[in-house]
């Protein structure tokens, strides 16, 4: 009987790192044939754009199969399966899968399907890796009170918050085997023990918190791990446990369709205004800057953005977009007015 191929999950909550930990892995794959799929939220494609962007040899684009619906725990019946399917019958299948969730997704739907005839005996998973973004978690920006949150949870594990941010990021650390804590370049060396304990504190079993920055954490650190999470869900404990189904209706993404810009430092100082202004939580992107032959890829955390340059535009390509996503009730006129400036 073939063993079966192990499958990493990805989890984590908009902005944490995700995609960046997976060119991580791939730009350290030594030889391993490792598939991507790829799930976003927002219609850009920004997630799979940086990955196909990434120089690496051999990530081709027929690599990563990507589903753009917003929530992968949702449409499981429709995409994940012909998608795994996909991969498994290839003449050379992959010796590891790695699945990116959106940053908005509930990731135990997801290994319940695991579980599912035509994947169970050919596909097991290895682990689920949950991504932190250390800032965020410091600023409370998952739960009114964090502190609060923590002492009712040590209390009480089932329960549940009115806040649908924090109920997500739960629902993320419930399910994870390695939890990583991210971007903590942008931490007091000082905090980060306090900050990874507090999260250990919320963490249902025991789990790791280890830190990192640019999520450049060694491959066998996280591949390898053994979990078979799919015959351990009674240990993952969910807000929606006992639900048929669920809906994310608190959220909402667009794109803001965006001309040509003379330079990145204004264009940033109207996206951190922007998303301080209307509570936006993501926003992410390519723009083209007047002559500069490479595209400028941004991406934001509430106020927080990065941009670097990361490839020359495609015959064809646009000039780009930023993809905006919150909580429903954005409104997308003012905010595409001052994106625009």
């Amino acid at each position: 009987m073939t063993a079966r191929i192990p499958a990493t999950i990805i989890t984590g909550f908009l902005g944490a790192g995700k995609t960046t930990l997976v060119r991580h892995l791939l730009q350290n794959a030594n030889g391993r044939r490792i598939a991507v799929i790829v799930n976003e939220f927002g219609a850009l494609g920004v997630d799979r754009g940086v990955l196909e962007g990434c120089g690496i040899e051999g990530c081709d684009e027929d690599q990563i199969v990507e589903l753009s619906n917003g929530c992968l725990c949702c449409t499981v019946a429709d995409e994940f399966l012909p998608a795994m399917e996909a991969l498994l019958d290839r003449p050379n299948p992959p010796e590891h899968i790695v699945i990116e969730t959106s940053g908005l997704a509930l990731p135990k739907p997801l290994l319940k399907a695991f579980s599912w005839p035509g994947i169970r005996s050919r596909v097991t998973v290895d682990g689920v890796i949950a991504v932190v973004d250390g800032p965020a978690v410091a600023a409370g920006r998952f739960a009114d009170d964090p502190e609060e949150v923590a002492r009712q949870m040590a209390e009480d594990p089932s329960l549940e918050h009115d806040n649908p941010l924090a109920e997500v990021y739960e629902d993320q650390l419930g399910s994870a085997d390695l939890v990583l804590l991210n971007k903590t370049d942008l931490l007091a060396e000082s905090d980060i023990a306090g900050i990874a304990a507090g999260i250990a504190a919320q963490l249902p079993r025991g789990v790791k918190v280890l830190p990192s920055r640019e999520g450049k954490i060694d491959p066998a650190i996280l591949l390898g791990l053994g979990a078979a999470a799919e015959d351990d869900l009674a240990s993952r404990p969910s807000h929606h446990d006992g639900l048929d189904d669920h809906e994310h209706d608190d959220w909402e993404s667009f794109v803001v369709p965006l001309e040509s810009e003379s330079a990145p430092e204004p264009l940033i100082a109207r996206l951190q205004k922007t998303a301080a202004l209307h509570d936006v939580l993501r926003m992410k992107g390519f723009v083209r800057i007047e002559g500069k032959p490479l595209r400028l890829l941004v991406q934001g955390v509430g106020s927080r953005f990065r941009h670097e340059y990361d490839r020359a535009w495609k015959l064809g390509e646009d000039s780009g977009g930023m993809v905006v996503i919150g909580r429903r009730g954005l409104d997308r006129a003012a905010i595409e007015t001052a994106i625009r400036g």
